[in-house]
């Protein structure tokens, strides 16, 4: 089975590249073409060192192979995320898997889609220049709220497969979509969402071409759990089981063994409970059901969830739709979800890419 990169796998802290260099011994970077720049990184081109340009700031998060850190450029002051990728750490798949993350965000110009600026490659390292989100994640925004209805649930998924529909209108598919990769940009507007981490990302040739088994256990599709070629339909699965999460506060597919969740799964065996889901709308419960189908083929593509009758339904009839009881649940299962990630078991044991040939035996 083939690694995937995540832009979230990474451990260890890395300093500015040619730090402790001389500047007599810096090397010339190689600039590696951003189309989507703002004026304020512009003079990246002239041919200077990341250094020379930005400055770096405090640790966002870390993983495997990188760390985030806030950066500043140096002339506008302009505040960016700036992700440092240790090249001594990548296998040479790891560094093709970066490099189709590059060029796939180089690519990507959406609004709801995390925007990049400027790739620098110096001798030790890779610098990614990113729009920095301020909000946090939106589930952690969401579980905030006093109040929630399906107005608000509709508006997120409203958003969620425009987004897709870019990505795949442009042969993309992301591959590993879940809540910790939907990120609010401000502190203050709920509805500037942006799907982030293309570190699975890959651009898909023709129907049916992907192979490489990755993904985040209980998001992934049962296609990519049964080892058969797939391609962007995978991406409306995990999206499948983030509506239903947005709607009844849990996850579609629980179980502490891996080997029966994945079962489960590859089945598509899932339930709506009365007790969550007796007041939420029927046609947002046909939404999950055409998302949640085992064969890509029946699935929703984004188009046709786009044009789901609950999608387009009357914005005062779903704001009517109370879910209140349901939050007090998303307010459970986040705070867990949370709480795994803080001991980081959501990138030792919750990638697929890491269970290598223990993935066959949890699938038996």
């Amino acid at each position: 089975m083939g690694n995937c990169l995540s832009s979230g796998d990474a451990t260890e802290t890395a300093p500015p590249a040619d730090a402790a260099k001389p500047a007599s011994e810096k090397k010339a970077p190689k600039k590696a073409s951003a189309s989507a720049k703002k004026a304020t990184v512009e003079d990246s081109k002239s041919g200077k060192s990341f250094g020379e340009l930005y400055k770096i700031g405090k640790q966002l998060g870390e993983g495997a192979f990188s760390t985030v850190k806030e950066g500043s450029h140096t002339q506008s002051k302009e505040s960016f995320a700036i992700k440092i990728v240790t090249k001594a750490k990548l296998s040479k798949e790891d560094e093709v898997a970066l490099k189709d993350e590059i060029q796939v965000l180089e690519e990507l110009k959406h609004k709801h889609i995390i925007r990049l600026y400027d790739v620098f490659e110096e001798p030790q390292y890779y610098y990614l220049v990113t729009e920095k989100m301020m909000g946090g994640e939106l589930f952690d925004r969401i579980v905030q709220k006093s109040y929630y209805n399906e107005k608000e649930a509709r508006d997120v998924c409203l958003i969620l497969f425009d987004a897709m529909k870019y990505c795949h209108d442009h042969n993309v598919a992301h591959r590993d979509l879940k809540p910790e990769n939907l990120l609010l940009a401000s502190e203050s507007d709920d509805s500037n969402i942006k799907i982030a981490d293309f570190g699975f990302a890959k651009k898909v040739k023709e129907p049916n071409s992907l192979t490489t088994q990755c993904g985040t256990p209980g998001y992934v599709a049962p296609e990519i759990l049964e080892g058969k070629s797939y391609d962007t339909q995978a991406d409306m699965w995990s999206l499948g089981v983030i509506v239903y999460i947005l709607l009844g506060g849990y996850p579609p597919f629980i179980e502490q063994n891996q080997r029966e969740l994945f079962r489960k799964i590859r089945k598509g065996q899932y339930e709506f409970h009365e007790e969550y889901w007796g007041q939420v709308s029927d046609d947002a419960k046909n939404l999950i059901r055409q998302l949640l189908t085992v064969s890509p083929s029946k699935r929703y593509d984004a188009n046709g969830a786009m044009k789901n009758s609950w999608i387009g339904a009357d914005a005062s009839k779903l704001a009517g739709q109370n879910l209140g009881a349901n939050l007090d649940q998303l307010k459970k299962y986040n705070a867990k979800r949370k709480f795994k990630a803080a001991v980081k078991t959501v990138v030792a044991a919750n990638k697929l890419n890491s269970l290598g040939p223990n993935l066959k035996a949890n699938l038996d």
